[in-house]
């Protein structure tokens, strides 16, 4: 007996179907391969050419629709047109940023982009790359301040941040009495810190959403170039300082780098005392989101993840990220 037809709510594009009906669409030289490279928020190919190799994204349909691919989209081009080291993305031959694909769960976005020269750092930012990777974040606040498009983004405010992430990890603590009281604590107190955090310019732009040396390249002599914006919105400049701290912090970068990072920030951009204070909350929350999404990527790939060791994980990080000794470190 047969079932017919099953749906699927993912799917992995053939690598072969790329060349032909994908990259087919694009000005550049014969394709020598094409590697299915990474899954993550987007699927990641890997494209090689006789001249230089390319990237290509192509999204999930649980994570982002057609106007936010639209934005990520806008805001990189004219990143790239201020003359920031972004990885920017490449038009099609009528003029396009983006195809779209339909694909069995329904309709995915594919973006090509140029690769990021050099390599992402060997055992982590040393601390002129650090100081680097600062400044140019600055510089993308900077220039983000006046960026415009007609496509929209969830800004990353205190309701999308917290209160959607909370929607999302809740259900998974509800027999963990004390841990959800905890989590659901902590998001009251951090929205109560910054409930008046003001939104106007410098302090709210356009924020990469997730600056950490693992979506940078860096050559030979420390010239970088940004990746991933797939986490990019409206939002507070001191959001992406905190999800910088974050990640190093939940990586064990040393409190060296990070200073490096914020003093090149700061070379560019001066950084309110108001700002200053609460960064440790901004770096709270960049976890709790990170969670949410991480925890939401699971579901749909990974549900054998989500047991007892990987809440664990996660709220002894949030704990530590809630005492200031962990700034010492």
């Amino acid at each position: 007996m047969t079932v017919g037809l099953f749906p699927v709510f993912y799917s992995t594009l053939s690598p072969q179907a790329v060349v032909s009906r994908v990259l087919s669409c694009y000005d550049i030289p014969e394709v020598n391969a094409c590697q299915f490279w990474h899954r993550g928020l987007s699927d990641v190919y890997l494209i090689e050419t006789a001249k230089q190799p390319y990237i290509l994204k192509v999204s999930h349909c649980h994570w982002r629709c057609k106007s936010e691919i639209q934005f990520e989209l806008d805001l990189l081009s004219y990143l790239h047109q201020r003359q920031l080291p972004i990885a920017y993305p490449l038009p099609t031959k009528s003029g396009q940023l983006f195809l779209e694909l339909d694909a069995p769960e329904g309709k995915r976005y594919a973006s090509l982009f140029i690769y990021a020269p050099g390599s992402i750092p060997l055992g982590d930012l040393n601390l002129a790359q650090a100081s680097k990777l600062g400044e140019t974040l600055a510089a993308v606040h900077q220039a983000g301040i006046e960026f415009s498009t007609g496509a929209q983004r969830p800004a990353l405010t205190l309701e999308y941040l917290l209160d959607q992430s909370w929607h999302s990890i809740a259900p998974f603590l509800q027999h963990r009495f004390d841990d959800y009281d905890y989590v659901e604590s902590t998001i009251d107190t951090l929205k109560l810190q910054l409930h008046n955090f003001p939104k106007e310019s410098p302090y709210w732009s356009v924020c990469w959403g997730d600056p950490h040396s693992g979506n940078a390249h860096f050559t030979s002599d420390d010239a970088v170039t940004l990746f991933d914006f797939d986490q990019c919105g409206y939002g507070w400049r001191a959001f992406d300082i905190g999800k910088f701290r974050q990640v190093a912090v939940s990586t064990g970068i040393s409190r060296h780098v990070r200073e490096a990072f914020l003093k090149g920030y700061e070379s560019v951009s001066a950084i309110a005392e108001f700002e200053r204070a609460r960064l440790p909350a901004f770096t709270q929350i960049a976890h709790i989101w990170v969670w949410s999404i991480s925890l939401t990527n699971a579901i749909h790939h990974n549900y054998s993840r989500l047991d007892e060791s990987y809440f664990n994980v996660r709220l002894e990080q949030l704990k530590k990220l809630k005492s200031p000794d962990w700034q010492l470190f």
